[in-house]
């Protein structure tokens, strides 16, 4: 039986047969289309050049297209220069300008060539879809270029179009939205599987980037996640942001992007430490800071200030949350504050700094009047930084803490197993569960924890259960029995900043585990794959993100440069259109040099599926849906026939 209250209402958008049937036409033109290309990345880890770098090459995509549309017609010059320009456009323009060349004439060539590349990546699309990437200013200009029929009738037509172009002094800004459209095009949605923030300079350039992206969806990873309880205003999940930031001296990032004062942080570390070197605690400088740089020493105090408010947080936490079973990790009391050493679980280990003058030993866990103000100014710059707010919200909308797509399961960390791969019974909130439960509940905490924080089940302060998922051992999204970053402050002897993964790690390696996990998500175990971040893939030492003979891949590659030395690479892309899956794996990426050049190296592309039939869009998730509403409006129309509803 029809839903006569549903068509009723479908009937306000199409009053009558005639614009029913339309409708009707056009999905069904829809749904024979080739299904878009997905891209999934993960670990961006705040390298803003890098990333936008990769979408605007579509990870070599692009290159490949303008070599099939071009050949032998241009040289390689020719052909890289070109991708030059779609990958940075603004710095090839300038470059061009200040080279010896007719630049009205490179820009009419330009143009030309690039409405070519253009019309190649947009053939999968409805013009429609194509119109709606358009900017606006130039949407009519670039909807006559693109959608020509027989060029040698109209040549003075579209010659003249672009001559106007160049005349009118708009070539440089139509040339740089002509390539934007170009890399909107070449993928059509955006996967991004967790871990925006940390380490690199920008994760607010990347989200200010995605929030003007056309499709895109994130699976929070444990640097999301933490800023995300932040966010809440959590100290526990403050002091850790913090302490990590400011060792990777992103000042500009804290003070300039999200507005964070770190005022009242300095004033205190400079009157604690003031004699204190904190040579231990000197940040890394993969980056300067342009606007707001901080002199090294000072930095490393507040490094040294905020990692102690950390501790000291951190383990008042630990003592209001028996239940997430973190006693190992209260360390502060196993100091001997006389002989600068530390009793862990394997013995006992030198302090190479033992100066702590604003802990007390009988009560190491309490913080000081002072520390306290400071937090509280801190928790304060947290919630009132309305940059920082909304890109909170808009990963909360666009996010979840995993995604069924397509037939791929996308999750960021890891589902907590046994050795024998058995799902493993975690408790969270007083609540025991497994599996996809498991994740599903906290997924749900996670969001009342923000929005909603007095209907959550949450124990204590709103944010904790972020901060437990950025460290616990039992969280989804960490895959470690511990996080020893007191270890790694304190003590010289590496071997106490040991972190042993989770069995799951192993267990991947297996197939039939892989099938498990897919069966637990509900999905067809045959066809269906995992696409998992988190764990950077050392390929220099021999380790294959492909996991599982094939159902699972690990695209943590290593985009962060800190992770570079560790993998020999920078980063995957695992592609997948309508007709295979790739991974593309990326050398690391070259800045921009004070003369205007770059060096562009294409990915090594590697193709780890062939599909059987290409998969066109009534194969995909939005295929379903657009397959019931062609069915709905179908039934609309055998409605006004019958005249149970009357036409407009």
């Amino acid at each position: 039986m029809v839903d006569q209250h549903l068509l009723r209402h479908l009937s306000k958008k199409y009053p009558n047969v005639k614009a029913a049937t339309e409708e009707i036409v056009n999905l069904s033109a829809i749904l024979s289309l080739p299904k878009g290309t997905e891209y999934f990345l993960s670990d961006l880890h705040g390298e803003h050049e890098a990333f936008i770098h990769m979408l605007k090459s579509a990870s070599g995509v692009i290159k490949s297209k303008i070599d099939e549309v071009f050949g032998p017609d241009l040289t390689r010059d020719e052909r890289e220069e070109l991708a030059a320009l779609v990958y940075n456009a603004s710095a090839e323009i300038k470059r061009r300008k200040k080279s010896d060349i007719d630049f009205d004439k490179w820009c009419k060539e330009s143009i030309l060539r690039l409405v070519l590349i253009c019309k190649s990546v947009s053939t999968k699309y409805t013009r429609s879809k194509v119109r709606k990437r358009l900017p606006k200013e130039y949407a009519y200009i670039l909807d006559e270029l693109l959608h020509t029929e027989d060029e040698s009738n109209k040549g003075n037509y579209y010659g003249q179009i672009i001559n106007t172009i160049v005349e009118c002094g708009v070539a440089e800004e139509f040339i740089e939205e002509l390539t934007e459209v170009i890399s909107s095009l070449a993928v059509d949605k955006l996967h991004i599987i967790g871990d925006i923030w940390d380490r690199g300079s920008h994760p607010d350039a990347i989200m200010d980037f995605l929030m003007t992206y056309h499709d895109v969806d994130f699976q929070w990873g444990n640097h999301d996640i933490v800023w995300m309880g932040a966010a809440t205003g959590n100290w526990a999940c403050i002091t850790n942001v913090l302490r990590m930031n400011i060792s990777y001296n992103n000042f500009d990032m804290l003070e300039i992007g999200y507005g964070i004062n770190l005022r009242p942080l300095a004033i205190m570390a400079e009157k604690i430490y003031g004699d204190d070197p904190c040579e231990f605690f000197m940040p890394k400088r993969l980056e300067e800071n342009q606007y707001d740089p901080v002199e090294d020493v000072l930095a490393a105090k507040m490094n040294k200030a905020i990692s102690i408010c950390q501790f000291k947080v951190e383990g008042q936490r630990i003592m209001a949350h028996p239940e997430y079973d973190l006693n190992n990790r209260l360390l502060l009391d196993k100091i001997d504050y006389e002989k600068g050493t530390i009793r862990l679980r394997d013995g006992e280990y030198e302090l190479r700094d033992s100066n702590f003058p604003t802990i007390d030993p009988e009560e190491p866990y309490r913080l000081t009047e002072e520390e306290r103000n400071v937090l509280n100014a801190l928790e304060a710059s947290f919630l009132q930084s309305e940059k920082l707010q909304e890109h909170i919200k808009f990963i909360y909308s666009h996010g979840a803490l995993y995604t069924i797509v397509n037939g791929n399961l996308l999750y960021h960390g890891c589902i907590p197993m046994d050795e024998d791969g058995n799902f493993e019974q975690c408790t969270v909130n007083g609540v025991t569960a497994s599996g996809k439960k498991y994740i599903d509940y906290l997924d749900d905490q996670v969001r009342k924890a923000y929005f909603n924080p007095d209907e959550s089940e949450e124990i204590g302060r709103s944010g904790d259960l972020m901060w437990y998922l950025w460290l616990g051992s039992k969280s989804p999204l960490f895959g470690k029995d511990q996080m020893t970053t007191f270890e790694r402050c304190f003590i010289a002897d590496k071997k106490s900043h040991k972190e042993y993964t989770v069995p799951y790690y192993k267990l991947i390696n297996r197939r039939d585990i892989c099938e498990k996990i897919l069966i637990e998500f509900g999905m067809d175990h045959q066809r269906s794959h995992i696409l998992n971040g988190h764990v950077p893939v050392k390929i220099k030492d021999g380790e294959s993100p492909i996991k599982g003979e094939g159902k699972l891949f690990v695209i943590d590659g290593g985009m962060s440069k800190a992770y570079q030395k560790q993998t020999g690479i920078a980063g995957y892309t695992f592609i997948f259109n309508s007709r295979y899956m790739a991974l593309a794996e990326h050398k690391p990426y070259s800045p921009l040099q004070p003369d205007g050049t770059q060096a562009f190296h294409s990915p090594s592309i590697r193709t780890v599926e062939t599909l059987e039939k290409r998969m066109l869009i009534k194969d995909t998730d939005l295929g379903k849906e657009l397959e019931r509403e062609r069915e709905e409006l179908k039934d609309l129309v055998e409605e006004y026939r019958k005249g149970e509803i009357k036409e407009l």
